[in-house]
């Protein structure tokens, strides 16, 4: 049996390493693991015992990254701020530089000054390195460092050398508070699952956790509490904010008989709600585990830039030792030869000259290699995807991974089902039509007294519709014919009602009829007396949606399992392109292949229906769109994005979401790949110090760290 367990790297910092630690676990022999940076968690799926995989696990992670300390990761609130324990070092480190620095010293105090001051403040990066190259694995972040700064001591740039490490440190500070500030502005999305549910027990409330309650118990919500766990109102009335289900605030009316969910807030009235679902199948709970699974699904560009930087930092490692040794061997004097180890040389001072040549390429190439450091590249990509899965949760769309977000900036064909989905999934009556001696209301009562023995719900609407029916006959006969309609016997009446193949069967001619709806056609003692028009009610906003989709390019079409007669009308009054009517699952399966297979090489196609009859077709789907997931578990099961509304409208604040996605992951992408290649051919060429190069690495970390961070505040505009 496959388990899953989600470990939590407290202290990981550097994205590089992190993206080495998730390829080097997804090596071992039946294992699946993803890493999301972000939040710090590694996810670990598996068929065998974890008690012996962790210390393969924590092996691994300790090879990478000695400092960082793994637990079992819990949704609770985590500790994020480690950014103290740096500071700790930064602060003496930087008063004993500026002593070095800006006071008169003798040489020999200054060098001893520079000395400690670089020693206090990069001991951890040196302990890092060390240990990393001790379990085998040398390019990383701290190996830069190291390599860098102690050069810069070797060739006597005391002063450079500890200002790179210093500039380093507060790099690395102002880096981790500005993702644990991206953390918790995700985090803060998904504080929906409530701490503590009040129960009633052996006749007293008790306050327990949401764990802990069991089906079928019956719990107290007071006003201006989180709705714990999801259950059936037994008694009392509130409005009911589900902004954070849904991301919509419009408070709904809740009485008796209705159902609510977990993460829900009672807004005014008193409730006693009989739960119907365990704490770990509450809505509230799927959404988070939704959300905290979704950084394993990686977009194309996350993998590309993982796969990059695996061979990025050995490449720059090998230039940088290029640049040190090549072009200061190239520019040797030609007068110039090696006897032994002693130069022989026609110029006076030329010993000292080369011994200057090779300092300034060798002070080149560590300037090269601070400015290589891939964790600027490796973060923002990641960073900028997690942003836009927070955003979309927090607009009620939950969207299960960055390769779904990416996969709607390439939709090409829209398919949706009908009922439910465009429609309200609730047939109303919208008109009566009589023909011939009865009045409407006459009309309504012989129809609604021959269906009020079906449970249809086309039979539903017009009883609905007719209200309490008074004085039905006793010994009545009725017949109801599947798929056709009922055929109803009245005090020696014969009741014929339902649609045109039925009235052909009975030879009752039938005029020709063109209404907005489902025609129900009536007739009595075979004479016809008018029609019913049943319409299940297009949502106000699906045409609004089909028009803007249209808009961007996308076709639209409609699979439904509704006669021919509703499926035009209903996609008539939505404005669908094509229409596929009267299909059983199987059929709605072959048609979306053969819809699928017209695509274009990167076309997406994109499937939305109810979840439940509809899950075969969305699987098949590039982009499998659940309505309504709210307390639908096979909604939430079968699709890649769930909508927690039922309004059509949510594809487009998800489409615009991976819209603004991509610009941002672009936008981050272009801007630290020339940066680097910028700095880096400066430094190449002796044009930027190490100092810059440490501006250069940092600035760039920061700077797609606040532009990925912008996705969470962004407002979606319809």
């Amino acid at each position: 049996m496959t388990q899953k367990k989600i470990l939590l790297l407290e202290g990981l910092s550097c994205a590089d390493c992190g993206a080495k630690i998730e390829n080097k676990v997804n090596e071992i022999d039946g294992v699946k693991a993803s890493l999301n940076f972000v939040m710090k968690t590694l996810t670990v799926e598996t068929d065998e015992d974890f008690s012996r995989l962790m210390p393969e696990l924590k092996d691994i992670v300790k090879r990478y990254e000695p400092a960082v300390v793994i637990s079992e990761f819990k949704t609770e609130k985590e500790s994020l701020v480690p950014e103290k324990k740096r500071i700790l070092f930064i602060v003496p480190g930087l008063l004993l530089f500026a002593v070095a620095l800006f006071f008169k010293h003798s040489e020999d105090a200054k060098l001893i000054l520079y000395l400690a001051s670089y020693l206090i403040l990069g001991s951890g990066v040196f302990v890092k390195a060390w240990k990393s190259i001790f379990k085998g694995y040398v390019f990383n972040e701290n190996f830069l460092m190291s390599v860098a700064t102690i050069g810069a001591f070797v060739i006597g740039e005391y002063a450079e050398g500890v200002a790179v490490m210093l500039f380093y440190q507060i790099g690395e500070l102002f880096q981790d508070i500005a993702l644990n500030r991206s953390r918790k502005s995700i985090s803060n999305l998904m504080e929906i699952s409530p701490d503590y549910g009040n129960v009633l027990r052996n006749g007293t409330v008790q306050v327990v956790q949401p764990e802990d309650i069991m089906i079928g118990e019956s719990i107290i919500v007071k006003p201006g509490e989180k709705i714990p766990l999801d259950g059936i109102i037994t008694d009392g009335t509130s409005n009911i904010d589900k902004s954070a289900l849904t991301g919509e605030f419009a408070p709904e009316a809740a009485e008796p008989g209705d159902e609510v969910f977990s993460g829900s807030v009672n807004m005014d009235g008193l409730l006693t709600i009989k739960v119907t679902k365990s704490f770990k199948n509450s809505t509230a709970e799927k959404i988070l585990e939704m959300v905290e699974n979704a950084a394993a699904r990686k977009a194309p560009a996350e993998k590309f830039i993982t796969r990059f930087a695996k061979v990025y930092t050995p490449a720059v490692v090998l230039i940088a030792f290029f640049i040190a040794l090549v072009p200061p061997l190239l520019t040797l004097n030609q007068n110039t030869v090696f006897q032994g180890s002693v130069f022989i040389t026609g110029q006076s001072g030329a010993f000292a000259n080369y011994k200057e040549l090779f300092s300034t390429w060798f002070q080149r190439a560590l300037t090269f290699l601070v400015i290589s450091c891939p964790c600027a590249l490796v973060i923002s990509i990641p960073l900028g995807y997690f942003g836009g899965l927070g955003l979309a949760s927090g607009n009620g769309v939950l969207i299960k991974g960055g390769n779904y977000l990416d996969a709607l900036n390439h939709l090409e064909t829209a398919v949706f089902d009908k009922t439910g989905t465009l429609t309200k999934g609730k047939f109303e009556l919208v008109d009566v039509v009589p023909t011939g001696k009865y009045s409407r209301q006459m009309l309504l009562q012989i129809a609604a007294e021959a269906e009020s023995y079906s449970n249809h719900p086309i039979a539903k609407s017009i009883t609905n519709a007719a209200g309490e029916i008074q004085n039905i006959p006793e010994g009545v006969k009725h017949a109801e014919i599947p798929g056709l309609g009922v055929v109803y016997h009245r005090n020696g009446q014969k009741i014929i009602i339902g649609n045109k193949k039925l009235m052909e069967r009975e030879k009752v001619a039938v005029p020709e009829k063109d209404a907005p709806g489902v025609i129900v056609h009536i007739a009595v003692d075979d004479i016809y007396e008018g029609y019913l028009v049943i319409s299940d009610m297009v949502k106000d906003d699906s045409r609004f949606t089909i028009s803007m989709l249209k808009g961007m390019g996308i076709k639209t079409v409609m699979l439904t399992g509704d006669h021919s007669e509703s499926a035009y009308v209903t996609a008539r009054l939505a404005g669908i392109d094509i229409v596929y009517p009267e299909l059983l699952p199987e059929d709605k399966v072959e048609i979306f292949e053969s819809i699928k297979k017209k695509s274009k090489k990167k076309g997406k196609t994109m499937f939305a229906g109810d979840g439940v009859n509809d899950a075969p077709v969305l699987a098949m789907a590039d982009v499998g769109v659940a309505m309504g997931g709210l307390g639908s578990d096979a909604a939430i099961e079968a699709a890649d994005i769930v909508l927690m509304s039922d309004e059509p409208s949510k594809i487009l604040t998800a489409i615009k979401i991976a819209k603004k996605t991509k610009s941002v992951v672009w936008q981050n992408i272009i801007f630290a790949f020339a940066v680097k290649a910028i700095f880096l051919i400066m430094g190449a060429g002796g044009l930027a110090t190490m100092w810059e190069a440490v501006f250069a690495d940092v600035g760039v970390a920061l700077v797609a760290i606040a532009n990925a961070m912008r996705l969470i505040h962004f407002k979606i505009k319809q």
